[in-house]
Parts: C-alpha cells; structure tokens; sequence
C-alpha cells in the first residue's frame, strides 16, 4: 500500500499538511477591548483622586454570588460548569482559517484520489490537536459508508455547535442578571442608610452599598458578560463554518469526487471573502 512520507515534525513534504494541527492563538479582539474597556474605566476612577471608594466586599459578594446563584437557578449544574470551562476560548482560539482548511481538505482529496483514501492513515497521529478532523479521516479510513459518515459527522458537529451556544446562553442570562442584582444591592443599601440616619459614621457604608452595588452590576454585565457572550456566539458560527468543510471534504472524498467539484462545494459555503481558487493558481 502507498504511504504518504511525513517528516520529523509531522510535515508532510508531499501533501504540506502540518498546518492542519490546530494550535491556540490569542484573540486580540477580545484582549484589547477589555483591557480598553476596563482602562477607561480605571483612568476615571484614577482621575477623581479616589480609587480605593470604588472597593466594597459587601457590594461585590452581593453582584458576584448573586449573579451566580441567580444564574445557576435557570440552568443545570452541567451547564454551569460547561460554562466555566468553554469561557477561556473566549481569549484562545485554535489558528484555523476556513480558507486554509479548505485547501488542506482540497489537498487531503488529491491525496485520496492519488493514492487511495486508506493513506490518509498515515496523517493520523499528527491531527489530534484537530479533533473533528481526525474523527472524520478516522472514519474514511475505516471504510465507512458515506451515509453513515455525514449521520455520525453531522450529528457531532450540531452537538459541538448546540454546546457552544448553550455557554453564551449562560453568559446571556448572568448579564441580565448583574444589573438585577446591582439593583437589589441599591435597595439593600439605601435601607441600612435610613435606617442609621441617627448615626452619621452607618450613613457612608450603606451608601457605599448603595452605589457600587449598582457600578458592579453594570461593569459585570455591561463590559463582561454580554461581550464575552457575543463572542461566544461568534466563535461558535466559524466554528460550526470549519466542522461543516471538513465534513464536505470528507463526504467527496469518501465519494471519490473530483476535486475540483470539491472545491465548487467548498467555495459554496465559505464566505465570499475567503473563497479558495486552488486549481486557478
């Protein structure tokens, strides 16, 4: 059987497939604006001469656990932790670009077109970084029926896709509550104001109470919260973009497709900016 001839780190000189390991990058969009954000933020605290008025444990535990416990009510235990841990990709992102992975998935069909989709084997150890694109070179290699490919394919890819919008669903209901809680706070803190109006040293902390309840609410849901959920959402749409090329490539190649007729269906769906033009070079 032909192999395909990878090098040392995983290159394969033939085929130039060392890109396809997915490799984290940070999100710049995303770091710069909070820190723009907050930055802004922080020069006008800064700039009234004082920054530690805005420091309250009782306002911050009262929009903090309250926007928790709050959220938590409308969703699951698992929820909430799947929540926790797909936050991070807000920031890190895999570097994958739908155009490059529409040429590697249009080299991938040469190379199964050339040498038998079985050599596709060989690539194998050097994708799991990718994990959609493994499982679906895994398949084609195993001799799957193409039906049977796009019902598992498929079905994985709106499940990844269901679970990411789940976590902006999270993100969603907590910055709707922040500002609630906020809310909640102000009440909290006017009451304790008034009800020390005969001792002027209790006036200041409800009044602290008061007002920072209301900032935290509104920093928390405003410049955290719904950004990062939008994000979320963002991520999950390209996401959803790379799970549906490689299921494309896949199936044609599995078709034994032309890959010419392969790169029309890719360009297909790939926005018109980054539609490949691979047999046009």
């Amino acid at each position: 059987m032909a192999r395909i001839p990878l090098t040392n780190d995983g290159v394969s000189p033939t085929l130039g497939l060392g890109g396809m390991r997915a490799r984290s990058v940070i999100d710049l969009a995303t770091l710069l604006g909070l820190a723009g954000a907050f930055g802004v933020v922080a020069v006008a605290m800064v700039g009234g001469g004082t920054p530690g008025a805005y420091l309250d444990l009782p306002a911050f535990l009262i929009v903090g656990g309250g926007t928790l416990t709050v959220t938590a009510v409308s969703f699951s235990t698992r929820d909430i932790g799947l929540a926790w841990r797909t936050l991070p990709t807000a920031l890190f992102r895999p570097g994958l670009h739908p155009r490059a992975v529409a040429r590697q998935m249009l080299l991938l069909a040469e190379a199964a077109r050339r040498t038998g989709a079985e050599t596709l084997r060989d690539l194998l150890p050097e994708l799991r970084g990718e994990p959609f694109l493994h499982r679906c070179l895994t398949l084609i290699t195993d001799g799957h029926p193409v039906d049977e490919i796009e019902e598992v394919l498929g079905g994985e890819a709106d499940a990844a896709t269901a679970a990411q919008l789940r976590t902006a669903a999270v993100l969603r209901r907590a910055a709707e509550v922040a500002p609630a809680m906020g809310l909640i706070g102000t009440l909290v803190g006017l009451v304790q104001m008034l009800g020390s109006l005969n001792n002027p040293a209790a006036i200041g902390p409800g009044m602290a109470v008061a007002l920072l309840t209301t900032f935290y609410g509104a920093v928390l849901g405003n410049m955290i919260l719904t950004p990062l959920a939008g994000k979320l959402e963002t991520n999950a749409e390209q996401d959803n973009l790379i799970r549906t090329l490689y299921l494309t490539g896949a199936v044609s190649i599995v078709r034994q497709e032309n890959p010419r007729r392969l790169e029309m269906l890719l360009n297909s769906v790939l926005p018109a900016g980054s539609r490949v033009q691979y047999f046009d070079r």
